[in-house]
Parts: structure tokens; C-alpha cells; sequence
């Protein structure tokens, strides 16, 4: 009898596929499970690392598309309960939509009206007040000028007269030029407006289209499994942010009316201006209450001669803002949406680079829609600890 053949040797009876197993593998790589079918790959470092750094790209070149956006959003998802409170007189969406959106242009064309002309004198009449208050500093505190005297004495210490001529000679004239301050602040306010009005449109469009971008959100969901979720997400991302920026707008509204009060009382002219100027400012932390006071402090002191009483203004809205922030705001928000102060300090810097002003009104709102995310997304509850206080 023959002996086998090499080919039979490789290729057993038993083996149809002709796959015999190989001898010395590995015990780890015999017990480790086959990888899912359709499990999604890990992303290394420098991946996560792209996708955010092309994320911040993103945001700062498309920004005149997306900050509309998402101020629509944001407006939109504050005023959604107010929709959903007509709703339940058997009014349609669409209607509800369209009563509070009239409401909302009504308050902001009340809001311009108030702010309007006021600010545009006194942005016109601006080097005058700023003569007028140095003028005024320097009889409260007449030891500045004698200060920047022995400074520039201190400066010039040691130098010669030809130097000293020659300095002088080489220092710049600076000359003022009349640039047409009011057509800049027509031209400024016609931007405004314009994307004012963007803005509004898109808010009409969200409140009235209601539950139509959930509703496709669920289409796109595969499993039951994975729609009852995306709905249980949707409802309590929507509800917390609601309630969060709903209170937050209340709060400061109020804290403006009662500014604007006071203001009034203490005889400082204009004092429905101060008053919205402090509710907006408001929305911005740490930056907006100190400039609050640096402003009614300049009011102050140009509206009233003696130091003391001119620093009423703003010993007001110091007073009245510390309650806000240390009883009222904690009352109705809670410790849910208690942030970390040093996360919402680098969310404000972080936009306020990306977007500016905007970017600053939305740091917080934005830092609270992430918490709310994470909260809900076990794999993320570690950002969420980390933003939470």
C-alpha cells in the first residue's frame, strides 16, 4: 500500500473545507469572543482629538449660520411651555405659535423703543460725559492728578532737556476726527435688526412646527427599543432646558423691573434703559453684574454731585444682585442645574472667543444643555459630574 500523499495529509476526510486547526495557537486568542457584528469601533486620541478641533472650526467659520441657529433654538425651547400651556385649551399649534410669537415681538419692539433713542444720545453725547465725569472724579479724589504727575516726574527722571525735547518731539499728535458716529450706529443697528429678524422667523418656524422633527427622529430609529428612548431623551432634554432658560429669563426680567424701580426713586434719569440694560447684562456671568455696576457707577456719578449719593445706583444693583444669585436663582433652579463655577468660567471665555457677545449669552445655556445630555448618557455621566458643582 502507497504511502499518503502530502495533499492528503493537509487535507483531511473530515475537514471539507480543508482548514485543519492550526497545532500551537494561542489559549488567549481560542478563548477571546468573535467581535460584534456591527459594534462600533473605538476611536483612538488623536481621532477624538480632530473631531473636536474640526467641531471648533466649524463653529467659528459657519457662524453666521449656525448662531442664528441656535439662538432660535434656544428661544424657542424657552418658549415652548408657553405653546404647550395654550395647547391645553384645545387652541392648534400653529395658533399658539402665533400668539406668542406677537407677544415676543411685541416685548422686543417695546424693548428697541425704550432703548433706542436714549442710547443713541448718549452715545452721541459720549466725550462730553466722558470730560464731564473726569472733571467730577478729579474734585472727588484730588489727589489723582498729583499721582500721574509724580509718575510722569518718576519717568522722566534722569533725562536730560535735549532728551527731553526730543521726546516731546517724537510723541504723535493725536488728532479727533468727526467719524459720522450716528451713521455707524444706524448702520450697526440695521445689522442688528436684520439678524433680529432672522432669528424671530426662525423661532415662529420652530414653535410652530411642535413635535414634527421628534416625530422624524423616531422614523429613523430601528427597534421600538430605540424610539421609546430617543422620546424619553427628547422630553427631558427639552423640559430641562426649558425650565432652566424659562427661570433664568424670568429671574432677570424681574431683577431689570425692579432696577428700573429703583432707579427711578433715587431721581436717575432714563432709569427703563438701566433697567433692560442690567436684565441683559445679567445673562452673562461674572462679566455682566461687573460691568452692571461699572455703568450705573458712571450714571451715578454724572447724575448726582456728591460721591455718595452717586454710588447709590450701583450699591442698589450690587445689593439686589447678590440676593438674586445667593437665594432666588437657587430656589427655583435647584441643586439640578448647579453648575461648577470654574466650568462656566471656561465655557464664557471659550465663547466668547468663538462668537463674541452672542457666544457669551449662550455660554451658560449651552454648558447646561451638556450636562443635561450627559446626565441622560451613562457612558458620558463623567463630563456631567465634572460640569456639575
Amino acid at each position: 500500500m502507497n504511502p499518503p500523499s502530502e495533499h492528503e495529509i493537509e487535507s483531511e476526510p473530515d475537514d471539507p473545507l480543508g482548514k485543519a486547526p492550526i497545532p500551537h495557537a494561542d489559549a488567549a486568542d481560542r478563548e477571546s469572543p468573535p467581535a460584534e457584528a456591527g459594534a462600533p469601533a473605538k476611536r483612538t486620541p488623536l481621532q477624538v482629538v480632530l473631531i473636536i478641533l474640526g467641531t471648533i472650526a466649524f463653529l467659528y467659520f459657519a457662524r453666521p449660520v449656525v448662531l442664528p441657529i441656535i439662538l432660535a433654538w434656544m428661544a424657542a425651547t424657552t418658549l415652548q411651555p408657553l405653546v404647550r400651556w395654550l395647547s391645553y385649551f384645545h387652541i392648534p399649534t400653529a395658533l399658539s405659535a402665533a400668539v406668542v410669537f406677537c407677544v415676543l415681538v411685541a416685548a422686543v419692539a417695546v424693548g428697541f423703543l425704550q432703548l433706542e433713542r436714549p442710547a443713541t444720545r448718549w452715545i452721541n453725547e459720549a466725550p462730553q460725559h466722558m470730560t464731564e465725569l473726569r472733571q467730577r472724579v478729579r474734585r472727588m479724589f484730588p489727589g489723582v492728578p498729583h499721582i500721574s504727575q509724580a509718575a510722569s516726574a518718576v519717568s522722566d527722571l534722569g533725562a536730560t532737556d535735549q532728551e527731553k525735547k526730543e521726546e516731546q518731539r517724537m510723541t504723535p499728535m493725536v488728532e479727533v476726527k468727526d467719524q459720522r458716529g450716528t451713521s455707524s450706529i444706524l448702520n450697526w443697528t440695521g445689522t442688528l435688526l436684520a439678524g433680529l429678524s432672522e432669528v424671530l422667523v426662525l423661532i415662529y418656524l420652530l414653535l410652530a412646527s411642535g413635535e414634527l422633527f421628534l416625530q422624524k427622529l423616531v422614523r429613523a430609529m430601528p427597534t421600538l427599543r430605540g424610539k421609546i428612548r430617543a422620546i424619553e431623551i427628547s422630553h427631558e432634554i427639552q423640559q430641562n432646558i426649558s425650565h432652566y432658560l424659562f427661570s433664568v429669563s424670568l429671574i432677570n426680567v424681574c431683577l431689570g423691573v425692579v432696577v428700573s424701580c429703583g432707579l427711578y426713586f433715587l431721581g436717575v434719569p432714563n432709569a427703563t434703559m438701566w433697567g433692560l440694560l442690567v436684565a441683559f447684562l445679567n445673562f452673562v456671568p461674572y462679566f455682566g453684574p461687573v460691568a452692571g455696576v461699572i455703568l450705573l457707577a458712571v450714571v451715578g456719578l454724572l447724575t448726582f454731585d456728591g460721591p455718595w449719593r452717586g454710588l447709590l445706583p450701583p450699591l442698589l444693583y450690587m445689593a439686589l444682585h447678590l440676593l438674586e444669585a445667593n437665594f432666588v436663582t437657587p430656589i427655583l433652579l435647584g441643586r439640578r442645574f448647579t453648575l461648577n463655577p470654574v466650568a462656566i468660567f471656561v465655557s464664557l471665555i471659550f465663547w466668547i472667543w468663538l462668537w463674541g457677545i452672542p457666544g457669551a449669552l449662550l455660554s451658560v445655556p449651552i454648558l447646561v444643555s451638556i450636562k443635561v445630555v450627559c446626565d441622560r448618557i451613562p457612558s458620558m455621566s463623567y463630563l456631567a459630574e465634572l460640569i456639575g458643582r
